[in-house]
C-alpha cells in the first residue's frame, strides 16, 4: 500500500517512519504526478501558513483538495489538522484551507512553543490504553460541525477528530515510539 507524505515542509520524514515500520510503502508527495501514485495521505505537521504557500507553488493545493474530497483516506497533525479544517482561526488572510473537515481550528490555540506539552489521552478506536500524545505549538477545534465524531479531548477541547475518510489531530504521533495510532490509520485504508 502506497501513503503519500506531503512533503513540503514539516515532519514528514518522522511520519515515514512510523509509516514504514508497519510495512506500508511510503511516497514522499511533492509533485501532483507523485499524489496521483498514493492510496491514502499524510499531512504532517509543522507552520500552517508556509504549508497552505507550498501546496500553491507546488501546484498540489487543488489535486489534495479533489483526492481528499473523492473519498481518499487522509491522516492530518498539527498543521495537517489546520489545512484540511474548514475554518483557520487566526491565520493569515490569505491563508486557504482545503475544507476537507467541518471544524473551526484555532492556530497555537494551546500557547508558544514554551508552553508545549505531553498528555496521556484515551482515544476512542484505539485498543491498548492511554496514548502519550506530543503538542507543540498545537492547534485545537473551537466548532465542530455534523457529521464530524470527536474522539479525544484536552481541557473540554477537541484534538482528534474524523469525518468520514479524513483524521485529524492536533497532536504529534509521528514523535512517539507508539506506532498504535499509524497502524490504526493503516488498517483503516
Amino acid at each position: 500500500m502506497k501513503v503519500g507524505v506531503l512533503a513540503l515542509q514539516g515532519a514528514f520524514v518522522a511520519h515515514a517512519t512510523c509509516l514504514r515500520s508497519l510495512g506500508a510503502d511510503p511516497v514522499e508527495v511533492r509533485t501532483p504526478d507523485e499524489l496521483a501514485g498514493v492510496d491514502a495521505l499524510v499531512l504532517p505537521g509543522g507552520e500552517s501558513t508556509t504549508m497552505s504557500m507550498l501546496l500553491e507553488s507546488a501546484a498540489l493545493f487543488d489535486p489534495v483538495a479533489e483526492r481528499v474530497a473523492e473519498g481518499m483516506p487522509t491522516l492530518g497533525t498539527c498543521a495537517g489538522m489546520i489545512l484540511l479544517g474548514r475554518e483557520i482561526l487566526d491565520g493569515r488572510p490569505d491563508q486557504r484551507g482545503l475544507a476537507a473537515v467541518d471544524i473551526s481550528v484555532r492556530r497555537n490555540a494551546f500557547g508558544r512553543q514554551v508552553d508545549s506539552f505531553e498528555a496521556d489521552l484515551l482515544l476512542r478506536d484505539l485498543p491498548g490504553g492511554p496514548f502519550r500524545a506530543i503538542f507543540i505549538r498545537a492547534p485545537f477545534v473551537e466548532r465542530v460541525g455534523a457529521g464530524v465524531e470527536v474522539l479525544a479531548t484536552v481541557d473540554g477541547h477537541p484534538v482528534l477528530c474524523r469525518q468520514g475518510r479524513v483524521t485529524v489531530a492536533a497532536f504529534h504521533p509521528e514523535l512517539s515510539d507508539d506506532l498504535r495510532f499509524h497502524d490504526h490509520f493503516l488498517k483503516g485504508i
